[in-house]
């Protein structure tokens, strides 16, 4: 038996096999509560050893895109407590992913019109938001130029990662993944190529990575580290996030100060499924020996590169994107080598059941219910 489908311990929390169902945006929650069919959506997959819901914004300040759900109201905790109880009836185990997106982010989506927040006040090029456009219909649309943050409201953004973190425990999650990835705003603190402030939170490496490790540790002191993640993306390119001098050794300290920590894992996203540069594998094997605690990597993997990347040691669990939206069985296709179903990608985000929750398992031909 491969050890794609062996058991393991995750801080405590047993996991039936080593397939992780990654976090992916899904614009299904029209109001920014997760609904019935967030619900059904996630108990459909709940085989997988553990699941990663998609991001949940931490705030309005934090929401870049329309139709995702928050974390931050009494009603978005009811909305996940619906979903935590659906997968855990059916034996499952659930992470909420939080984020805040920094810039990434525009006018319309803030309160009152306000700019969005960032390290500094520089734009990502390039970069949309999904959002409102000048005909007050959803789109895509550049992002707003962002102001950046006053020294003493970053204790307030750490502050609304802390009361995510127990809103999620409220609404019944088996523990919180910190959205450091893809170039929000972790990654524009983390980031020498962008973060030019003259404080606390900015110049030297140790100032660079004050932020995350101090929501880092909020968090843990409010939830418990056994119960507390982090993804992050090393050498990623999302959103205009620029290469710069010492990004190896950022990296490799970043994966020394999460290791003394004891968290439930780290999750490295690669970005080569999202058109970007695949993390290096001779870096990848520098990391993993900084980092000593349980490692998740996403990014594209068919079913022998994953069990090829557990047998080698490198990495303890594998997430599994794209797979799952069409592949609500995805565990019990890839134990049984049975053919995977091909995604609908005009059916990705957005729009009703259909490309959600209408995707048969292998031994029916309806939708699972």
């Amino acid at each position: 038996m491969s050890k794609l489908f062996d058991g393991y311990d995750l801080a405590g929390l047993p996991l039936p096999n080593r397939v992780v169902m990654a976090p992916m945006t899904r614009s299904r929650a029209l109001d920014t509560v997760a609904d019935e069919q967030t619900a059904l959506y996630y108990r459909q997959r709940a085989s997988a050893g553990l699941i990663i819901t998609e991001g949940s914004q931490i705030s309005v300040e934090g929401r870049g895109y329309l139709f995702t759900p928050g974390i931050h109201t009494p009603e978005q905790v009811a909305g996940w407590k619906r979903v935590t109880d659906a997968v855990h009836q059916q034996g499952g185990r659930i992470f909420i992913q939080i984020w805040h997106v920094g810039r990434i982010s525009h006018v319309t989506l803030q309160r009152s019109g306000d700019s969005p927040v960032s390290s500094v006040n520089l734009p990502a090029a390039a970069a949309t938001a999904f959002a409102y456009d000048s005909a007050g219909n959803p789109n895509k649309v550049p992002v707003s130029p962002p102001r950046a943050l006053a020294t003493d409201e970053i204790r307030r953004v750490i502050r609304d990662f802390v009361q995510a973190a127990q809103n999620a425990m409220a609404a019944g999650f088996d523990g919180v993944e910190l959205h450091g990835a893809n170039g929000y705003i972790f990654e524009q603190f983390l980031n020498d190529g962008l973060n030019s402030r003259n404080d606390a939170y900015g110049g030297t490496l140790e100032n660079r990575m004050r932020f995350l490790l101090e929501t880092v540790d909020a968090v843990s002191e409010a939830i418990g580290a056994s119960k507390t993640a982090i993804r992050i993306s090393p050498f990623g390119r999302l959103h205009d996030m620029k290469p710069y001098a010492d990004e190896d050794d950022t990296w490799l300290t970043v994966a020394e100060q999460l290791s003394a920590r004891s968290l439930a894992y780290v999750h490295l996203s690669d970005q080569l499924t999202l058109g970007q540069t695949a993390i290096d594998r001779e870096f990848l094997k520098r990391f993993r020996a900084a980092y000593t605690g349980t490692l998740i990597l996403a990014g594209g993997f068919q079913k022998a590169e994953a069990e090829q990347a557990l047998e080698s040691g490198i990495v303890d669990l594998i997430g599994f994107g794209r797979p799952y939206i069409s592949n609500p069985d995805l565990v019990e296709r890839l134990r049984d080598n049975a053919p995977l179903s091909p995604v609908d990608r005009s059916t990705m985000y957005g729009g009703d059941s259909r490309g959600y929750t209408d995707y048969p398992r292998l031994e029916t031909s309806s939708s699972a219910g």
